[in-house]
């Protein structure tokens, strides 16, 4: 797998949901290049360990405890970033949280909050990056969506509202952007199901321990297309896993086909056979790392099913190499055709 270039100096990259799973790992990559990396997040025990984790990598960390779903928390912590560790080069939104559980089965207040954490957190802390990156005019912000930005699942109405609406904005900020002709770039990676502690801390009212959909990828593998996707932010959106390209595709084809098959399959997929256990730490309203908790690394149970590498990660990455080797393939075709004697009838 093509592994991301370096950058040419080392950068300032925030990360939001830094503590744990996809974040976590995106933090410790972006060390590994001896980037800066600003650790955004709730809990202490994720934050500090992720920290240190980050120092090993040999990177430097600034651990700045924040709730993204809090706008002043979001934009005095761009403030202390750009005042500790200097001009933010890069801002990958990846703070999240969920619900499971049939949609008549969540309360009012537990649907506004992971809205308010999964898709106003990406906006607030889209607009403090762009506090600084627009007038300097550079600049990267990655969102981390899913393959649920385009096709909904039962058990996750909350989570698939947040992410459908984290598209929409996306969209339409990178058409100003674009209006502006800005150098500050905005870009999207759309997940598969990822191993990450989250299964483990999510609200869920359902009757087995909730999983992620197989394929199961790894979370270093999401943050490797993270890195390249900063890297490259030119692109509209990245597509990670053939999972991922699979789902979008049938859902261009024939969305009520896969309305059906969902509905039959989308329950018992995102459950183990495991009973749901009822003293589970939530992360909804407090960290689950928080006083009293422990840190849950950036990977979840599932590492004994959980992909680390993908052939469509690389194909992702290089669609233009994919379309030169296309087009190569159907003139060399087309001039074999040519050549080739045509049959005389007898």
């Amino acid at each position: 797998m093509t592994q991301p270039q370096p950058a040419q100096q080392a950068q300032t990259v925030v990360v939001t949901g830094a503590s744990g799973g996809i974040g976590r790992a995106t933090a410790v990559a972006f060390a590994a290049r001896g980037a800066t990396v600003a650790l955004l997040a709730r809990g202490e025990k994720g934050l500090a360990a992720a920290a240190a984790q980050v120092e090993r990598a040999g990177g430097r960390a600034l651990v700045v405890p924040t709730d993204v779903a809090d706008e002043e928390q979001v934009f005095a912590a761009a403030a202390r970033i750009e005042h500790e560790a200097g001009p933010i080069d890069v801002w990958v939104n990846c703070a999240f949280t969920s619900v499971f559980a049939p949609f008549d089965e969540i309360k009012p207040a537990e649907f506004r909050r992971v809205t308010e954490v999964s898709y106003l957190g990406y906006v607030y802390a889209t607009m403090a990056a762009l506090r600084y990156m627009k007038p300097r005019d550079r600049g990267a912000i990655v969102q981390v969506g899913s393959a649920l930005a385009y096709r909904g699942i039962p058990l996750q109405s909350a989570y698939c509202g947040a992410k459908h609406a984290i598209q929409g904005f996306h969209e339409a900020l990178r058409c100003e952007l674009l209006h502006d002709k800005s150098n500050v770039h905005v870009t999207m990676v759309q997940m598969p199901a990822v191993n990450t502690p989250q299964f483990d801390w999510v609200l869920s009212r359902l009757p087995r321990h909730a999983q992620p959909v197989p394929p199961i990828y790894q979370p270093e593998f999401a943050a490797q297309a993270i890195l390249y996707a900063a890297d490259h932010p030119k692109r509209r959106e990245y597509w990670v896993g053939s999972s991922t390209m699979g789902t979008l595709a049938a859902n261009a084809v024939a969305p009520g086909l896969l309305d059906r098959y969902l509905a039959r399959t989308g329950y018992k997929s995102q459950q183990t056979d495991r009973s749901q256990d009822a003293d589970a730490p939530v992360n909804l309203w407090q960290p689950a790392d928080g006083s009293g908790g422990h840190d849950f690394g950036a990977h979840g149970d599932f590492d004994d099913t959980a992909k680390d590498r993908d052939p469509q990660l690389w194909a992702s990455q290089h669609h233009g190499v994919l379309a030169a080797g296309a087009g190569g393939l159907l003139v060399a075709l087309t001039a074999l055709g040519r050549r080739r004697p045509s049959r005389r009838r007898r």
